[in-house]
């Protein structure tokens, strides 16, 4: 057992090679629960109390609607013989109702699936193939993209489309079925969720969760709260519910700790910042590319800053470099950043910080937190399997009843991300110092390998953005016959910056080892990024090569 200042970890030696960390903090009770029954326990004691509202309209529902349409929305579904098991997809931008939606369809013994709304509607069609969907949640703004599907849709909203139910319609339907005939057992081991991974690195993925993956995941992160925090945090939903850290980190963390949640459907930095001193924002769940703009935009100087509530924000789904940390903090002095890591394989929040007010230590910056209760974690060589020491980076492994029960109808994926023991392989490369802090250095599949070395893309975006001259950067492997792979660089420099491809270039090269040196560098608009903040490389990569062999043949072309 080590100790330190910060508190005390464990490191199990099972043999000479086997290290695994375990929690500082006790074990917490898991509740044989199931996720709905869980996160509203106790709201008729905040009956009258705002859960959602709308950032922009004010349309809100209390904790008692909440909990009333969530069971008449099970009922309804029920009724229109929605059997236990069967998928839903939730087309849905953040409205206030989209957690009485995906907490309806649980409770019904069915499965939520959330669908991006921005997608084309063959994204959409194959999501809904892939996971034998039965029913579609949509808005009237979206309808168009299902409707030829051939499945039941239900709209939201006030508009009446003659071929699909209305979401008013049906919670009346609901309340006039008979007990008896919707009435179905739902177990905390049944299937409530099946989230599909970003597919940034591969085919996208159904993720099976079950009740008792997401109550488990909720129990370890929310441990720390302490009891008069209780119905009394104010949060912002801006990330996508549809997304894993939307819909468990926030909707439900939030309704678990009778917080209120102030839904925003899309990103705007005005609009953002509106929402966060009209409605008092306590706790806002961003990424990192919002970090950014508030660090960079001017706009964000037109606001009286001292207004701000804010005490906390959590960026979660994407690194943030160290420069950008440094600048939010001199910008936002009080305001607690804290980095988390989450996977949508762990049900959502994997480790993050805890509550200095309840003697939890406060993990250092730039670390995503410490090994929460109930959890397992190690670092293995990924070239051979074996556990490493601290202090030495290897594939982040968890292990914990937050992972999940595989991938749907795919075996053979399920088997290379979880073990025969159980463990979870991240594809993430990070390492746990003496004091139990965790650090994220790449994924596994971004490493770019120059000439043998590997090269992490987040250390030289972090360095790019450090240039006062640009705004935004993404590191991208290109295919190089002498060196395997050479690292190349997309950025977006802000306006009237005068720097050329060949400067960039220098910069980094005076700030790193020989190695890791930018070999290619081409300026664009923007970093293509997912709603969740990660960045699009594969598409950056192709885009890039694109750029160069026109640049090739435009040089040929050009040669006598």
């Amino acid at each position: 057992m080590a100790t330190s200042n910060m508190g005390t970890y464990i490191e199990s030696v099972a043999s000479e090679e086997e290290h695994i960390f375990r929690s500082q903090y006790p074990a917490v009770p898991i509740p044989n629960s199931t996720l709905p029954d869980f996160v509203l326990h106790g709201a008729e004691l905040y009956a009258d109390k705002v859960a959602f509202v709308d950032s922009v309209s004010g349309r809100s529902y209390t904790y008692a609607e909440v909990a009333r349409d969530t069971r008449r929305f099970a009922r309804a579904l029920r009724s229109l013989g929605l059997r236990k098991g069967r998928v839903v997809i939730v087309v849905l931008p953040n409205v206030a109702e989209y957690g009485i939606v995906a907490l309806g369809i649980m409770a019904a013994g069915a499965v939520f699936s959330g669908a991006n709304p921005v997608m084309h509607a063959s994204e959409i069609k194959k999501q809904v193939d892939a996971a034998d969907a039965k029913l579609i949640v949509t808005d009237g703004l979206n309808y168009e993209k299902v409707k030829s599907f051939g499945l039941p849709v239900v709209v939201l909203g006030g508009e009446q489309i003659d071929t699909a139910t209305n979401w008013d319609d049906l919670l009346k339907a609901g309340d006039r079925a008979s007990i008896s005939t919707v009435q179905e057992d739902v177990d905390h081991n049944d299937l409530c969720a099946l989230p599909f991974s970003s597919g940034t690195t591969g085919i996208s993925k159904g993720v099976m969760l079950t009740h008792r993956n997401l109550v488990a995941n909720l129990c370890s992160t929310l441990f720390s709260v302490p009891p008069e925090m209780v119905g009394q945090v104010t949060i912002l939903g801006l990330i996508p519910f549809f997304h894993i850290y939307g819909i468990t980190g926030i909707c439900c963390a939030g309704l678990k700790n009778k917080g209120k949640v102030v839904v925003m459907n899309r990103f705007d930095l005005r609009s953002f910042l509106n929402a966060l001193t009209t409605h008092e924002v306590n706790f806002a769940p961003i990424v990192p590319p919002i970090i950014l703009s508030l660090v960079k935009d001017p706009i964000v100087d037109e606001f009286d800053l001292s207004k701000l509530k804010l005490s906390a924000i959590m960026t979660a789904a994407a690194p943030l470099a160290p420069e950008i940390l440094s600048a939010f903090e001199n910008k936002f002095p009080g305001v607690q950043v804290q980095e988390a890591y989450g996977l949508t394989e762990h049900s959502c929040i994997t480790l993050t910080h805890g509550d200095p007010r309840k003697d939890h230590s406060i993990s250092k910056k730039n670390s995503v937190g410490f090994v929460l209760p109930n959890l397992e974690i190690k670092f293995i060589d990924p070239e051979n399997g074996q556990s490493l020491p601290k202090n030495t980076p290897g594939e982040l492994c968890v292990r914990s009843e937050c992972v999940m029960r595989g991938y749907y109808k795919n075996e053979e994926e399920t088997s290379r991300t979880i073990d025969k023991d159980g463990w979870l392989h991240t594809g993430d490369i990070g390492y746990i110092d003496d004091d139990g802090d965790v650090f994220i250095v790449d994924r596994i599949k971004e490493l770019i390998k120059y000439k043998g070395f590997q090269v992490a893309p987040a250390e030289l975006e972090a360095i790019l953005l450090t240039h006062s001259s640009i705004d935004d950067a993404a590191v991208v492997p290109l295919p190089d016959e002498e060196a395997g792979e050479i690292p190349a660089a997309c950025v977006v420099l802000n306006p009237g910056a005068k720097e050329t491809e060949d400067d960039i270039i220098s910069y980094v090269a005076s700030n790193v080892a020989g190695y890791k040196r930018v070999r290619a560098v081409q300026f664009v608009d923007s970093i293509p990024k997912s709603p969740s903040g990660k960045i699009l490389r594969r598409l950056l990569r192709d885009k890039m090569m694109q750029h160069m062999q026109m640049k090739i043949k435009t040089k040929a072309a050009a040669t006598p």
